[in-house]
């Protein structure tokens, strides 16, 4: 059986890995193992897997802090898991770029379904859409999942990116916060709106610049619209 993707499953639970790796083989999979932080970090910039299922509650270094680290210098999609009632790690776990969350205890049926969906939205989104937005000193290339400032790369996450593409892509349009979760995250996402509303005041503050002819406006009691004079 050929393999359609590499995972790298991250969790201190031996069953776990055992449980979600018989389902990924079944569907055409490849996987490798990581039971703490450190070892998650290692293998994710040594072997560069396509996707990353990601636990919260790790030895050595816990789950946000491995997502924060990775989103530093790669975009690779990670999902991440979570504990019954952690609301606020997931909603951080999003902030920091994951792509979706499954909530323990889980089916593992749910979870390849998950993993197939994360990584078609993601093929889809570089294939279908036009590779780079200009307007006056802002750049977008979500094929690379850059933005660029007067020419200076921004750092931001890639659900950063992918919401301003969004907006940007569509001048004038107002997107309520339901709107840009199901654009960016994907239909089947049900997701805290209040995520969209942070995500959007970290976009504003790393692409502050004086005299450009567009912003992101707030629309009170709708959502945002990327407003532009020129392009």
């Amino acid at each position: 059986m050929n393999s359609v993707g590499y995972i790298l499953i991250c969790d201190d639970q031996f069953i776990i890995h055992e449980t979600i790796s018989t389902y990924l083989k079944a569907e055409g999979f490849t996987y490798d193992s990581a039971y703490d932080g450190e070892e998650a970090l290692e293998k994710a910039y040594k072997t560069k897997p396509d996707l990353i299922i990601l636990d919260l509650m790790m030895p050595k270094l816990n789950g946000i802090d491995v997502c924060r680290t990775l989103r530093k210098t790669t975009d690779v999609p990670i999902i991440m898991l979570t504990a019954k009632g952690e609301e606020i790690d997931k909603i951080l776990g999003l902030e920091l770029g994951a792509d979706d969350y499954i909530v323990k205890p889980f089916s593992p049926r749910e979870v390849v379904a998950r993993v197939k969906t994360v990584l078609r939205r993601r093929t889809t989104s570089r294939n279908e859409k036009e590779p780079i937005l200009r307007y006056d000193g802002l750049e977008i290339n979500v094929s690379a999942y850059e933005v660029r400032l007067n020419g200076v790369l921004i750092h931001c996450t890639p659900k950063e990116v992918e919401i301003v593409y969004l907006l940007a892509s569509h001048p004038g349009q107002v997107f309520d916060r339901e709107q840009i979760l199901s654009n960016v995250w994907g239909e089947d996402y049900y997701g805290d709106t209040r995520s969209v509303d942070t995500q959007i005041k970290r976009i504003r503050q790393k692409l502050t610049c004086k005299d450009l002819g567009w912003s992101i406006k707030s629309i009170y009691g709708v959502g945002y619209k990327f407003e532009a004079t020129n392009r």
